[in-house]
């Protein structure tokens, strides 16, 4: 493969898919940067052949284990060729459909990789592709009208793993072979850590995205913490639904809570002097804290068209506040504290309003 084709790859058309996270991207450290993207590319690529609603459930499934099949063992160039055909056709996105049709040269890239980003960039696809297969198998066909939720706890637990944890620990794997020096903690302490870092932020998407997830029949809200509030998966359809579920979503926010201090301790187990590996650990985490602030203020956040959605002018003003910052634990200590201070007090507020 040229590297004519892997620089536009992992670089113009990475940058338009990944969209806001090719910020995170573009400020890793060179050595960390083609192994992350590449990773990125295939899974978003399986992403996308997962979420093509015009394609039954079953077909996408057969098309999503071929994706893993390749990017575990000898690429089948005809195999991803008819994939690409049957599947972007059908995209509305001209970069998704791109990436689809590039699926050759991008598990190319892979033979390029060494021996250890070679075996993480598997991993991490191969993990992210069985949330995807997890969803795929669990829930409805999204146009069904039937809806289902995850048991409990401990299945959104390992739901929130396969889909964002498993990216912690890839990310751990990475630092450690491209940027030893970075870390102060031991490995194995900073992949636990890691791991809880992306089960925050996933469950922050599943509460953010809760109306959509719902309207396609997928409930990540777990049955029993609803049968306990004594609501069902339907009733989240209804028109008090946000009111209804309020509760839920607050105890569910606090489970993400306890996630993001693990991911404090994750930022500063880096070096201060690593400062574009800690920048890329303390945008997410911001925003994310961010919106669990704007969640919790939301009265209607089960409703479409209601999303609680931190504004692009408040991400440029983290990246800028985050520089300086990331250079000191005190200063960096004391923001995660007010984020953290400020939806405790909304929580708090909350449980005012509802005795």
């Amino acid at each position: 493969m040229s590297q004519t084709s892997r620089a536009f790859l992992l670089g113009p058309l990475l940058k338009k898919v990944s969209r806001s996270f090719y910020l995170t991207l573009a400020v890793l450290p060179t050595g960390m940067r083609d192994p992350v993207g590449l990773a990125y590319l295939l899974a978003r690529a399986a992403d996308t052949i997962a979420d093509t609603s015009m394609l039954p459930p079953a077909r996408r499934l057969e098309w999503l284990l071929s994706l893993r099949e390749q990017v575990n063992g000898q690429p089948d160039d005809a195999a991803l060729r008819t994939m690409a055909a049957e599947i972007a056709s059908q995209q509305t996105d001209s970069s998704e459909k791109v990436l689809l049709e590039s699926l050759g040269p991008a598990v190319a890239i892979l033979a390029q990789l060494d021996e250890t980003d070679r075996a993480a960039v598997r991993g991490i696809v191969t993990t992210l592709s069985r949330g995807m297969e997890f969803d795929l198998v669990t829930f409805p066909d999204e146009t069904s009208g039937q809806i289902l939720a995850l048991p409990d706890d401990a299945a959104l637990d390992h739901y929130t793993y396969m889909v964002a944890g498993c990216v912690g620990e890839f990310w751990t794997t990475m630092s450690v072979v491209h940027q030893p020096r970075a870390l102060k903690r031991d490995a194995d302490e900073m992949t636990a850590l890691g791991i809880r870092f992306g089960k925050a932020l996933q469950l922050t998407n599943v509460l953010r995205d809760g109306a959509k997830d719902l309207r396609i029949g997928r409930c990540y809200f777990p049955a029993d913490r609803l049968s306990r509030a004594q609501i069902s998966p339907a009733d989240l359809l209804g028109e008090n639904a946000s009111d209804l579920a309020r509760p839920v979503m607050l105890d569910l926010v606090r489970v993400a809570m306890a996630h993001y201090r693990a991911a404090f301790d994750y930022t500063f187990g880096i070096s201060p002097t690593a400062m574009r590996l800690r920048l890329a650990c303390i945008w997410p985490i911001v925003i994310g804290l961010m919106t669990l602030r704007l969640l919790v203020a939301n009265k209607d956040w089960l409703t479409p068209g209601h999303v609680s959605k931190v504004r692009r002018p408040d991400v440029y003003k983290t990246i800028a506040w985050s520089i300086p910052r990331s250079l000191s634990n005190r200063l960096l200590r004391r923001w995660f504290d007010r984020l953290i201070g400020e939806i405790e007090n909304a929580l708090q507020e909350a449980a005012v309003v509802r005795r």
